[in-house]
């Protein structure tokens, strides 16, 4: 399955408010270079020089060294930025789950580029994505147990592993469409996955509605072992996982 429903709350991003809309101080150098380097780091990575995201922003070069010192800084405020947006996101898809997902499939605009952003980062490595990548894990705890609150998810026995499963699955299935995809610009690429979204809707919404497994047998036999005192092996017999044949 090439998305999880919380690739589907990834993918389906849509800003609080476009460029345009923005309040007027927001509308500052700073921020044009901000948003201009979010743009040029998501069309092409993080080793895109200066004086093209100077050009993006109709600044000099200079300029962008005086607001942030370093292209790490910049960066690093990118990131934040980038974050910001996503939280107001996930939020909106607590609200409103049903009316959100379908808003963004028919609107992908400045959401194509955040998502692109998220993948580039992760797949930088090194310390900035491990960072990332917690913090987008840290994120998505606090909507998930807005989740569970409001009835729109089961709660689980442990939150925290299901949490960093979904985070890994739903970013790790992308990640694997982002670099086998032809042509990786944001909006090529999100074009390329909604174009493909109406096979994966359904067994999405399947799996996470209906499950899979056609009984309790597997779930039991795990808990039965975790439950057993440490160094009693026949207090409870080792789970029967079947393993994936490819």
């Amino acid at each position: 399955m090439r998305l999880t429903g919380h690739s589907y709350s990834l993918l389906v991003v849509r800003t609080a408010a476009t460029p345009s809309e923005r309040l007027a101080s927001d509308l500052t150098a700073r921020a044009r270079v901000r948003d201009a380097a979010i743009e040029c780091f998501a069309e092409g990575g993080f080793d895109a020089p200066l004086r093209t995201i100077a050009e993006h922003a109709g600044v000099s070069p200079g300029l962008i060294t005086h607001h942030f010192g370093s292209k790490a800084a910049l960066r690093t405020e990118c990131d934040a930025e980038v974050l910001r947006r996503y939280r107001a996101v996930k939020a909106d898809g607590v609200a409103r789950p049903s009316a959100h997902l379908l808003d963004a499939l028919t609107a992908p605009g400045m959401s194509a580029t955040l998502l692109v952003y998220v993948l580039r980062a992760v797949l930088a490595g090194g310390r900035a994505g491990q960072e990332f990548l917690e913090h987008l894990i840290d994120d998505a705890r606090t909507v998930m147990a807005q989740g569970v609150a409001a009835g729109l998810v089961r709660p689980s026995r442990d939150e925290e592993a299901r949490l960093r499963y979904l985070t890994y699955q739903s970013v790790g299935a992308l990640i694997v469409q982002f670099v086998t995809a032809p042509d990786r610009s944001p909006e090529a690429f999100v074009g390329s996955v909604l174009a493909g979204s109406q096979e994966t809707i359904l067994p999405t919404l399947e799996l996470l509605t209906e499950g899979l497994l056609a009984d309790r047998r597997l779930l039991d036999d795990y808990l039965a072992f975790r439950a057993a005192p440490a160094g009693d092996a026949a207090a409870a017999p080792a789970p029967d996982v079947p393993v994936p044949t490819g």
